[in-house]
């Protein structure tokens, strides 16, 4: 932890303490390889052989809303596991910043075709700008996936006073 602190009092800004659910394994700073060795974890735009299911809601242009029900940015694409068939993250990008994006794990995301919404119940909108960024815009190494997955885990339990507090 870059912070001193416990995972019940945290020193610093908890969100960026790396403890507790936002801790993280200091993995290879380099991208999971398909067998044919290209970049397994890729977005949409490079793996332009897949496609959203006509049946369900394509999140591309979907607003994404904090904990707090605001709008913290919009979808942009897509990132799929080349080696698995399935989706790992959407990209976004985040309001209010100059042409920055973030990746939100798919399992971290509530996609509502209806309301053309995507719900990250984890942060509030004014959180998402600290995910962590990628080096290369078209690839996601595996120590970029766990700070992304460990801010996302800090946020579920230090987004707000309130989560860190006991229940009773």
């Amino acid at each position: 932890a870059k912070t001193g602190g416990s995972t019940i009092a945290p020193t610093g800004d908890p969100m960026l303490a790396e403890i507790g659910p936002g801790s993280y394994a200091e993995r290879a700073n380099t991208p999971d390889l398909t067998f044919e060795g290209a970049p397994k974890l890729v977005p949409m735009r490079v793996a332009t052989d897949f496609h959203v299911e006509e049946r369900d809601p394509d999140p591309r242009g979907m607003t994404v809303l904090g904990a707090d029900g605001q709008a913290a940015g919009t979808i942009t694409d897509i990132w799929v596991d080349r080696g698995e068939f399935v989706i790992r993250f959407l990209e976004m990008a985040v309001a209010g910043t100059e042409g920055r994006k973030a990746l939100l794990p798919i399992a971290m995301v509530v996609v509502n075709g209806k309301r053309r919404t995507v719900t990250v119940a984890a942060l509030l909108s004014n959180q998402f700008a600290g995910i962590p960024a990628l080096a290369n815009p078209d690839q996601v190494t595996r120590l970029e996936e766990e700070r992304i997955y460990g801010y996302l885990g800090a946020g579920t339990l230090y987004a707000t006073r309130s989560r860190a507090e006991p229940l009773v």
